[in-house]
């Protein structure tokens, strides 16, 4: 088991401690598929509501909160049933900008594994104004239940009752949405290669700055982010925060990075190179490989 889980381990009754025990290895980075949910419910004898609440804490101790020291643990589910944990990342002497919220952190992580609709998100404290803001970007945004321990779930209109979203902006393709846009680039290289396929998959409807960040590790491994927008324009996701969150859930830390690149489109009204850059800066002392590229004709 990873050291992170050991002490809030204890916080779970004894029936799903056993039972997740075997889940928390090395390789574990916070999603469970539908069958794994129904096996752990089964053996912790918890319906499924119960089930998420009470995996909280192990979600809550993937948090670096560097600034705060206040733990916050999320979990999506996706209509597929299957469950995605996220927990929020803070960035020491960096603006508070560069902060990634768990429910971000959550959903961010269902996108990256190609979730198409979230349907529930479950957190240890009542979502802030960011990050109802950030759900109502979702494919039906207003309709996400919220679930918080000892409350009613509540859909996320209750949260944000008079909503400002995508349509209003006349987007009507929101996030989650299936939208692939087509650029090209003439590179052998695996990790540029990885970060223009991320790029593809991004969201950026206000802009059309589409964009990806890829963080290799000294071992090799990569770890993707993609840019997220959002109608109120403050609460979008960078991708180099989305990145960087991703890193931390799979239990790699910023010392782990030898290499990071941002790959964004030469059409967008704006460049998220300052701000990755900084962030970059902030945990780790290498430099940040900008490539801009053209759309496909």
């Amino acid at each position: 088991m990873q050291d992170r889980f050991v002490k809030n381990i204890a916080q779970l009754p004894t029936p799903l401690a056993d039972a997740l025990i075997p889940h928390l290895g090395d390789g574990f980075n916070g999603y469970f598929s539908a069958a794994q949910v129904n096996e752990l419910a089964t053996a912790a004898k918890l319906d499924e509501q119960a089930l998420l609440l009470a995996l909280l804490p192990i979600a809550a101790a993937m948090a670096t909160p560097g600034i705060s020291h206040f733990y916050v643990g999320a979990i999506a589910k996706g209509i597929s049933g299957d469950i995605y944990m996220g927990a929020n990342l803070e960035l020491p002497g960096e603006s508070l900008f560069h902060s990634v919220h768990a429910e971000q952190s959550a959903i961010s992580h269902a996108w990256l594994k190609g979730e198409k609709q979230i349907v529930d998100v479950v957190v240890n404290f009542s979502p802030c104004g960011h990050c109802r803001q950030f759900m109502n970007e979702l494919v039906e945004g207003s309709k996400v239940m919220v679930h918080l321990p000892e409350q009613d779930a509540q859909p996320l209109i209750h949260y944000l009752p008079y909503p400002f979203g995508p349509k209003d902006l006349n987007v009507h393709h929101p996030l989650l949405s299936e939208s692939k846009q087509s650029f090209e680039l003439n590179t052998n290289d695996p990790v540029t290669m990885e970060a223009l396929a991320q790029l593809e998959k991004s969201y950026a409807p206000y802009t059309s700055n589409f964009a990806a960040v890829v963080l290799e590790t000294k071992d090799g491994k990569m770890f993707a982010g993609r840019y997220a927008e959002n109608a109120a324009f403050n609460p979008s996701m960078q991708p180099m925060q989305m990145a960087l969150s991703n890193l931390s859930r799979n239990n790699y830390r910023h010392e782990d990075i030898s290499r990071a690149i941002l790959v964004e489109s030469s059409q967008g009204q704006i460049s998220l190179v300052g701000a990755a850059m900084d962030a970059l800066h902030a945990i780790a002392a290498i430099e940040l490989e900008h490539v801009v590229i053209e759309p496909s004709v």
